[in-house]
């Protein structure tokens, strides 16, 4: 099965542009996809990196259900240090995405880490794909204390859809 297959599979639908694996798990399947700034129809995309793992998006699920974007929204307010790298991260995640926009592109897409604009953490998916990307991303490396091992025994996706075989493991 083609990596765009699985990612399928793993978030339920077709993406709406081809996105580049960027990060693997150990069964060798998509945890991060990077996404192109603009979508095939036009629309602009700021999601740059892209969680697709099920076993990372339902942990980290669980983790902002348990207030985990209030969390590091504190941590980022009461920890100089935590709060410049989020700033820092924010802005590097910008850079990276506009790098592929054109300059005549019209509208843009705008905002940090999932379009986040300003200081704050709007979703925690989209920090630990940044972090689990490659990114110096701190509310990533925070939520991948939670989220990892991504230790699975069997593949999440087989035969075109979701494995209905796979389990999350203890």
């Amino acid at each position: 099965m083609d990596d765009d297959a699985v990612v399928a599979a793993q978030i339920g639908r077709p993406t709406r542009a081809h996105g580049e694996v960027v990060a693997r798990c150990h069964l060798g399947l998509p945890v991060v996809i990077k996404m192109p700034p603009v979508l095939d129809d036009g629309t602009p995309f700021p999601t740059r990196y892209w969680l697709t793992c099920p076993l990372a998006a339902r942990r980290i699920g669980r983790l902002e259900a348990g207030g985990g974007v209030k969390n590091a929204e504190k941590k980022a307010a009461s920890d100089a240090d935590f709060g410049a790298r989020l700033a820092a991260a924010n802005a590097a995640y910008a850079a990276d995405r506009d790098e592929g926009v054109g300059l005549d592109v019209e509208p843009r897409p705008t905002g940090g880490v999932g379009g986040v604009v300003g200081e704050g953490v709007k979703c925690l998916h989209a920090h630990y794909a940044h972090h689990a990307a490659g990114g110096d991303n701190p509310v990533g490396e925070m939520a991948a204390g939670d989220v990892e091992p991504l230790d699975c025994e069997m593949v999440c996706v087989a035969k075109g859809g979701l494995n209905p075989e796979w389990r999350e493991p203890r």
